[in-house]
């Protein structure tokens, strides 16, 4: 019997009980759509935080503070000290940008809204090492510096939540109390990794030491730094600076080449490969999790296949008396299974696909369909049809013809 012949009769007992078939496939659609929709959610992450990443350059080096609380150890702090970026910028200046930053927080107030922020003491080498554009107003400048001035530089979100619309240039907000001149809101820019960088107020470095933060800023009796954000006009000078740079620390504080590196120093292009790592894995997770319900749309085609053969038996017995072998049975169940899942396949990936369009649509994720996904998804769906539909398939096979005839 050829194939066709195969298909056209898979075909008619599919048809023939519309509602099981359609329940069975029901299983695949479901599974196929949750891997389709779920990888689709995933590498839309990952490629928005690679865009991110990539999007500030990989001539980019940040220095954080000590990794663990660590004490003191020879009258060495193992804070990031102002002085370390002074050392640092006596040593690398003309190679690079640096821009020492100190975080903290602060209630910060306009009228009635409060905004949920820190508050981060900057340079004027900030916006440029960090690539903020200004969409109103100025950035905070030397002259600032060297007076404490109170001013402050708004992220687009925080200026959003204290003002509502409202044009905040000139306009006070409260910071611990204390009214500070809004100076400048950023132009939007989006998340970097799991943060977001509109959600912030900058001040100049001094004003954040001397106005806000005081001694909570200062670890024996000298100004901390929250970190530093380097960049290094030469993007082929990026590994030996880093390693110039851990020599500075350590020679700073008394870190000698066996002791641990108590700081993180890393280049975006490190940064990106652990991100994608991450990423990577928390997909194949969610793609691992979505696959579970395909485990369970395939055994609900084998269970469904065994009470089509047990319903069928006499067919089965009919068919082998007048010269059906073992393998044309065998194909013809297999064809079944194999159309039910094919076709609850083709289903899934245009739901799961259409899943991933709307997530995107809303603005809240990013869905990224990708040929792979779609590929992967379908060919999960035709080799869950095969396997599940072999034991079924085989017991059909297997029948006696007499003992077929005689079933009832």
């Amino acid at each position: 019997m050829s194939v066709f012949m195969n298909f056209r009769i898979a075909l008619r007992a599919i048809g023939a009980n519309k509602l099981r078939s359609g329940l069975t496939v029901l299983g695949i659609i479901i599974g196929v759509a949750a891997v389709v929709a779920l990888m689709s959610v995933g590498q839309g992450a990952t490629s928005g935080i690679t865009s991110q990443v990539e999007g500030m350059g990989t001539n980019l080096i940040t220095v954080s503070g000590s990794r663990a609380f660590m004490p003191m150890r020879g009258g060495q702090s193992y804070s990031l000290m102002y002085k370390d970026y002074e050392a640092i910028l006596d040593v690398i200046g003309e190679k690079a940008k640096i821009a020492p930053y100190y975080q903290g927080n602060a209630n910060v107030i306009y009228g009635e809204r409060e905004a949920d922020t820190s508050v981060t003491g900057v340079l004027s080498t900030y916006q440029d090492v960090n690539e903020y554009e200004v969409a109103s107003g100025r950035f905070v400048t030397d002259q600032d510096n060297l007076e404490a001035a109170k001013v402050a530089v708004l992220g687009a979100t925080t200026a959003e939540d204290l003002f509502a619309g409202l044009n905040p240039l000139g306009r006070d907000i409260k910071v611990d109390g204390k009214d500070y001149t809004v100076i400048g809101v950023l132009s939007e820019k989006g998340s970097s990794g799991f943060t977001s960088q509109d959600e912030m107020v900058l001040v100049p470095l001094e004003t954040a030491y001397t106005r806000i933060f005081g001694g909570q800023a200062k670890s024996g009796g000298e100004y901390t730094i929250s970190g530093m954000a380097i960049s290094v006009i030469n993007a082929d000078d990026v590994d030996s600076i880093m390693s110039e740079i851990e020599y500075i620390l350590r020679r700073e504080h008394g870190l000698t080449l066996t002791d641990d590196m108590v700081f993180t120093i890393s280049s975006q292009t490190q940064m990106l490969e652990s991100l994608s790592d991450i990423s990577g894995t928390l997909t194949a997770m969610l793609g691992a999790i979505a696959g579970i319900s395909l485990l369970v749309g395939g055994i609900g085609i084998m269970n469904i296949t065994l009470v089509s053969v047990r319903e069928r038996t006499r067919e089965i017995g009919l068919r082998k008396a007048v010269g059906a072998t073992r393998g044309i049975i065998l194909v013809q169940f297999l064809i079944e299974t194999l159309t039910l899942s094919i076709f609850g396949g083709l289903l899934g990936v245009l739901i799961g696909g259409g899943i991933a369009w709307f997530v995107s649509s809303t603005g809240v994720l990013t869905a990224s369909v990708t040929f792979d996904t779609i590929f992967i998804s379908f060919l999960m769906a035709v080799l869950v049809g095969i396997i599940f539909g072999l034991y079924p398939a085989f017991q059909a096979a297997g029948l006696q013809p007499i003992e077929a005839l005689r079933y009832e």
